[in-house]
């Protein structure tokens, strides 16, 4: 089973597929749920595909990972590195989160005899644009499967491999990925004295955006910065593209207006002829595990990998879209749980530089570089028995007597176990 789950990994890894393109990353999925013999359903809310497992009376519980890579070219040097001229990465991970959660599926299905309920599955496309649960919903993604009884997800960091990562509460970040546009007045470099030159307005606002941080706890990212054609034609506008993050949604909006109003100020002291336009590409509430289901996945990781292994985390300012999954704007929002799993090698790990923890994360590749490279054994290993561990701790359980441990590469509960 691992080694259909690495085949999976390193296929997906090759052929990485930008937000809403996931269509070959969606049938590779796709076809592996199918032959575990889930029910599957693809192009939910775009590429995104939904497989369900029908297993007598007990919880619906959903497992979610990502379709979707990042326009960065790779530059790991692995054998299986996907090609520079697509432009794009799995810098990210979400080739393994896919890889462990079909592994994770195939454990459940081959071994149904031992638990009750139904096994929802979700590949979902365009999380890095925060776009992707939000189209899976409005296309009917719980009126095709059911509401479940709890979501689950993981995400790969750069701790180590073998490791995983929980954080009680606040987990991930509420975040809005914005666009700016600043107007101005094109003309002629040599005629500035009739143009306004929005260039150096955008300019003031993006170094006094970066302050925003120092007066709250939020993180203001200017990611892109688009506007002219020449050299010598001052351009009618200049677009930027911004990411704003904070802990919580009061501050999150706090930090919006802050950015509202330097933008406006600058705009005004330069003459634009419009004040700036903001518009609202894509949004995420904060993520928050549910202290109940919390404690039961931490407590079903701590036998499997030991105490040493299983960190606390304080809450980041990294962001996703599952909390949309929760429906956490109903009167009954899902439980749901998300942790962090090690992806880096151990090798990696020890040339680091720094002493404590946080010191050698910050020393290795990590996600969103052009040089991450989690360990592919090790990773998928941890993945595979951290979802599945998850998972049965909420799915009724069946005595099964006949199950036996077939192998150690990742024992992950009672006789379960991937080979």
């Amino acid at each position: 089973m691992l080694d259909e789950a690495l085949k999976l990994y390193f296929d997906l890894h090759q052929y990485p597929e930008l937000a809403g393109a996931e269509k070959r990353t969606a049938a590779r999925f796709a076809d592996r749920l199918r032959r575990c013999g889930l029910t599957v359903r693809t192009g939910v809310g775009g590429h995104g595909v939904v497989g369900v497992l029908h297993n007598g009376a007990g919880p619906a519980v959903l497992l979610r990972a990502e379709l979707d890579a990042l326009p960065i070219a790779e530059q790991t040097g692995l054998a299986y590195a996907a090609d520079e001229a697509l432009g794009a990465m799995h810098a990210c991970g979400h080739d393994a989160h896919l890889a462990c959660l079909a592994g994770t599926a195939e454990l459940l299905a081959r071994h149904r005899s031992s638990w009750r309920g139904t096994l929802i599955v979700l590949g979902q496309p365009a999380e890095e644009e925060l776009s992707g649960a939000a189209a899976m919903l409005a296309d009917g993604l719980y009126e095709r499967c059911g509401r479940p009884d709890v979501a689950l997800a993981q995400h790969l960091t750069p701790l180590p491999a073998g490791w995983v990562a929980h954080a009680p509460g606040a987990v991930t970040a509420a975040s809005r990925q914005l666009e700016l546009r600043v107007h101005g007045r094109g003309g002629h470099a040599g005629l500035r004295q009739f143009a306004v030159d929005p260039v150096p307005v955008a300019a003031a606002i993006v170094l006094d955006a970066a302050g925003i941080g120092a007066r709250l706890p939020a993180a203001v990212t200017v990611g892109t910065i688009c506007g002219g054609s020449r050299p010598n034609v001052i351009p009618e506008e200049v677009t930027l593209g911004i990411s704003v993050r904070a802990p919580t949604t009061a501050v999150l909006q706090e930090a919006v207006a802050d950015l509202v109003r330097i933008a406006q100020q600058h705009a005004r002291r330069a003459g634009c002829p419009r004040l700036p336009e903001l518009s609202v590409l894509s949004a995420s509430p904060a993520g928050v595990n549910d202290p109940v289901a919390g404690r039961i996945v931490r407590e079903a990781h701590l036998p499997r990998f030991g105490s040493g292994h299983v960190l606390t985390l304080p809450p980041s300012l990294a962001t996703d879209d599952f909390p949309l999954l929760t429906l956490p704007d109903s009167a009954d929002p899902v439980p749901s749980v998300y942790w962090m799993v090690g992806a880096t090698a151990p090798e990696v790990w020890s040339r680091a530089a720094g002493t404590s923890l946080v010191e050698k994360a910050a020393n290795v590749p990590a996600n969103h570089s052009a040089a991450f490279a989690p360990d592919p054994v090790r990773t998928l290993r941890t993945g595979i028995a951290a979802m599945t561990e998850a998972a049965l701790a909420f799915l009724t359980r069946q005595p099964s007597p006949t199950l036996t441990t077939v192998s150690d590469d990742v024992p992950t509960s009672e006789g379960i176990s991937a080979s």
